[in-house]
């Protein structure tokens, strides 16, 4: 756990999805934000379940440590190439988990998308946004792209089909230097790109306030640039943040409140 935040409302962003009332973030990772793969886990208190579609198709890995990790805490793994496991986080997600020796930098090696159109979606990737062709294979109908060699990269993979987003409401997001926020923008409007948020300012209680965008590519998926200087700050590690998690989660009485109103929390 790196950080861990609360609101008691929804973002202007969209952060928590589109819902409205108390959330919560919870950033974890191998390392610092800075040089690490980080995911941004948000639980909206008034949300019991999530629909999942077929936008995000999991997350790779490479850690033995992680399949031993599984393995003895009786967790299911599947294998589905040899020496990768696939792992179903609670929810639903996936991971495929690489039984590799960990390594030095960040063992989180992909992140994976599904889209409809292969060729279009590269060209939006690529040409519009800058990342490099890694690797590309026709016949699998996949793409590896990402903007730096040593840091984790975007796969693109064909769904044979419309992308469906589900009600979890996923986004990518990458950080760059502040003073090209507004030419990412001018370029989307330009180009007739969808911009779901422009150019705004986001608040964090006791924290750095950010700048960001919010971007969709051909099949929706949400794309975010956030200004690194603001980001910088805002993103150093909390020592109490796994305190901060465990308060909050032992303090997380939604469940009983709900079934004390003899409801249900909505399914999204």
């Amino acid at each position: 756990v790196l950080r861990h935040e609360e609101f008691e409302e929804g973002c202007k962003a969209s952060c928590n999805g589109p819902y409205d009332g108390k959330w919560s973030k919870t950033m974890v990772g191998y390392g610092p934000e800075d040089n690490h793969f980080v995911a941004e886990l948000t639980y909206n208190y008034g949300i019991g379940e999530y629909c999942l579609g077929n936008d995000f198709l999991g997350i790779t890995l490479v850690s033995s440590q992680a399949v031993s990790n599984a393995k003895k805490m009786g967790w299911p793994l599947k294998e589905v190439t040899a020496g990768v496991f696939e792992a179903e986080a609670p929810g639903g997600y996936k991971f495929y988990l690489e039984d590799k020796e960990q390594l030095k930098q960040d063992p989180v090696l992909k992140v994976t998308l599904g889209v409809s159109d292969l060729q279009k979606s590269v060209n939006y990737w690529s040409d519009l946004l800058g990342m490099k062709i890694y690797e590309k294979d026709e016949e699998k109908q996949r793409a590896l792209l990402g903007y730096a060699d040593n840091q984790c990269k975007l796969e693109l993979k064909a769904v044979g089909g419309a992308v469906d987003h589900g009600t979890a409401f996923g986004r990518i997001a990458f950080s760059c230097a502040k003073e090209e926020l507004p030419h990412i923008e001018a370029l989307m409007e330009k180009e007739n790109q969808k911009i779901l948020t422009p150019l705004v300012s986001l608040d964090t209680p006791g924290k750095a306030t950010v700048e960001v965008i919010i971007l969709a590519d051909p099949d929706g998926h949400e794309i975010c640039f956030v200004g690194d200087e603001a980001f910088r700050e805002l993103s150093k590690v909390d020592p109490n943040g796994d305190k901060l998690l465990d308060d909050a989660m032992a303090a997380d009485n939604s469940d009983k409140w709900f079934a004390a109103q003899k409801m249900k929390k909505a399914s999204a």
